[in-house]
């Protein structure tokens, strides 16, 4: 019984690319959460400040696991390596990979070869990227397409609703602490998730759909994948403003994790749909 319960929700989603399901979500949060907590007591270990710096030089990870979702997508790895870019085994491949590059830049710093470590982690960040991208165009222009006008449209849409979004915090709730950078990126990151499902689904030529039970439910109910951009409202208000209450609380530590992650959840599936839909994939 056990091993048919493992095979259904957790097993066969991987390996024939089903959609989600309320369990597996449900399960997945969850050890993101514990995930969050012991990634904290490491870097509490090993004296690395959770901080801004460490937050920003991370980004170029987030990227890049959005990225290697759709080297995936378009089938250039045909080997069993590829299990290890779908969801949620990337999210290991890609903590694997930057806690290496952390720990090298903190060696680094501590040699004298560098004067912060953040220069060899985020570098090293930067050059995966660069990578990987490099794949994904080589692709577009052999096999496909590389479609500037989805691009333009998806970026403006994100850039447009996530100005919109910041402008009401701070100007109608009066919330000036959101526009801290990391907040903005926030933000930013959801919104840009938010414009790809919208543009993928109602418009994209390709016939795309939402994996999430929520969304996918959601979607269903209204009608339009545009509601999506009521769901990221309905969730990030509250969200910040918890947020900062607990930043003023005096855990600034535990507060960049957190945030960290709910950057992840929002910016690297919103860069991969964004690349798909580009590339048409």
């Amino acid at each position: 019984m056990i091993r048919e319960f493992l095979y259904k929700y957790y097993i066969d989603p991987i390996r024939y690319g089903q959609a989600y399901t309320l369990v597996d979500t449900l399960t997945y949060a969850l050890i993101l959460i514990v995930a969050v907590y012991l990634l904290y007591r490491g870097l509490r270990r090993y004296r690395i400040a959770v901080d801004d710096e460490l937050v920003l030089a991370t980004l170029p990870f987030v990227v890049l696991g959005g990225l290697l979702r759709v080297v995936e997508d378009t089938g250039m790895i045909t080997s069993d390596l590829r299990f290890l870019l779908i969801t949620p085994l990337i999210f290991f491949t890609i903590f694997a990979v930057a806690a290496v590059a952390l720990f090298a830049g903190k060696l680094a710093e501590n040699a004298g070869l560098v004067s912060r470590y953040s220069r060899v982690y985020g570098g090293a960040g930067i050059v995966a990227c660069l990578l990987a991208g490099a794949a994904l165009v080589w692709f577009g222009l052999a096999e496909t397409t590389i479609a500037l006008d989805v691009l333009v449209t998806i970026l403006a849409l994100a850039l447009v609703s996530s100005l919109a979004f910041w402008a009401f915090l701070v100007y109608v709730l009066k919330w000036d602490y959101a526009s801290n950078i990391l907040y903005k990126l926030l933000i930013f990151g959801h919104m840009l998730d938010a414009s790809a499902t919208s543009y993928g689904i109602d418009i994209h030529p390709v016939h795309y759909v939402e994996q999430h039970v929520v969304g996918s439910s959601l979607i269903e109910l209204t009608g339009t994948a545009f509601s999506m951009f009521l769901l990221k409202i309905a969730v990030l208000v509250p969200a910040i403003y918890v947020l900062e209450m607990y930043r003023r609380e005096g855990n600034p530590e535990l507060w960049h994790l957190i945030l960290l992650a709910m950057i992840v959840v929002g910016m690297a599936p919103g860069i991969r749909d964004l690349v798909r839909m580009v590339l048409y994939v």
